[in-house]
């Protein structure tokens, strides 16, 4: 697929934004690396960043944390070229970003979410000039890592935008939208199909965590969360890892993506995924999990869609494919 054709999408938890200022002005070395040859050198066109630490405040912050806070921002954008956009600081310190190539998007605008969510999804609106008239909905989240049911509200939360899609909308005169959602979901995939072996919690030694991602049974066993997968195919949103793997046969699109260095915790998982409604899932070519040991606990996750294929959808010039299809 040429440059031309290509549109990347990239998923990112950069642990801790790469860490604090090693004194004021002076960005830390992992975030440099991280932007720098990480980021960079893969050229994504809209990149979703999942743990904007220090790169966003709280409006009540002291001037010198804003003042460094913006620092990183725009070195971030100058680093990749991209626009940038930032959601507000929520419960927790793990504020989430989208960043955008503005020659492939040159239309754009960014909405606000309440700040109810532990990192409230940053949403960026975006058209393409081949489909000026057809919205492309896109947000990175970030679910909370250790409260099942707010797990589970802000995925229905997240579903506000993928019910602008109407996949069950047929008149062709009708408004078309497309919606992309990446994020750190804190969740494990629907097991079946999967390549990474589902957890054995009866094995696990830290409880905490246990408590965090499972559901005790009647019987005393625990099973694996996976409301906020669940909720993503039953609204017809399909994981662009699984059409590499089930359609493309890119079975190392399943590759785990975090867990790999923590201890007592079930081992690696593929937590961090990206959702496509069911057009813009058949525009995807190749899924990647680019291994990032060393700079952060989670590994990037890139998805290359074929400019034509994603015309055509957004076009609606393809059918639909059905909810929870590609889990097989």
């Amino acid at each position: 697929m040429s440059m031309q054709d290509r549109v990347r999408l990239m998923l990112w938890n950069l642990e801790r934004d790469g860490g604090p200022e090693t004194q004021p002005g002076i960005l830390p070395t992992r975030w440099r690396q991280g932007y720098e040859e990480v980021l960079k050198p893969q050229q994504p066109d809209w990149l979703a960043m999942l743990e904007l630490k220090y790169s966003q405040t709280r409006p009540d912050a002291p001037p010198a944390e804003k003042r460094a806070a913006q620092r990183r921002f725009d070195a971030a954008q100058q680093i990749l070229g991209m626009r940038g956009f930032r959601a507000a600081v929520g419960q927790r310190a793990n504020p989430t970003g989208v960043f955008i190539r503005e020659r492939v998007f040159p239309s754009f605008r960014q909405r606000h979410h309440p700040v109810g969510h532990s990192a409230p999804p940053t949403h960026v609106e975006l058209w393409l000039p081949d489909a000026p008239t057809v919205p492309i909905l896109t947000a990175s989240f970030h679910n909370a890592f250790c409260n099942p049911a707010q797990r589970r509200s802000e995925a229905m939360d997240l579903t506000e935008l993928v019910d602008k899609v109407k996949a069950h909308h047929t008149d062709p005169a009708g408004d078309r939208t497309a919606c992309w959602l990446f994020g750190d979901t804190n969740e494990y995939p629907v097991p079946v199909g999967e390549q990474v072996p589902a957890i054995d919690w009866s094995r696990v030694t830290d409880v905490v965590h246990r408590r965090h991602r499972a559901i005790k049974q009647p019987d005393g066993t625990w099973v694996s969360c996976t409301a906020v997968d669940e909720i993503m195919h039953d609204c017809g949103m399909h994981d662009p890892a699984r059409w590499a793997a089930h359609r493309l046969g890119q079975t190392t699109a399943l590759a785990a993506t975090a867990g790999h260095a923590a201890a007592g915790q079930g081992g690696p998982r593929r937590i961090d995924r990206g959702y496509l409604d069911a057009w813009s899932v058949q525009a995807v070519e190749d899924v990647r999990v680019l291994d990032t040991t060393g700079l952060s606990d989670h590994h990037a996750v890139i998805v290359d869609l074929s400019r034509r294929k994603l015309i055509e959808g957004l076009h609606r010039r393809t059918s639909a494919i059905a909810p929870w299809s590609l889990v097989v």
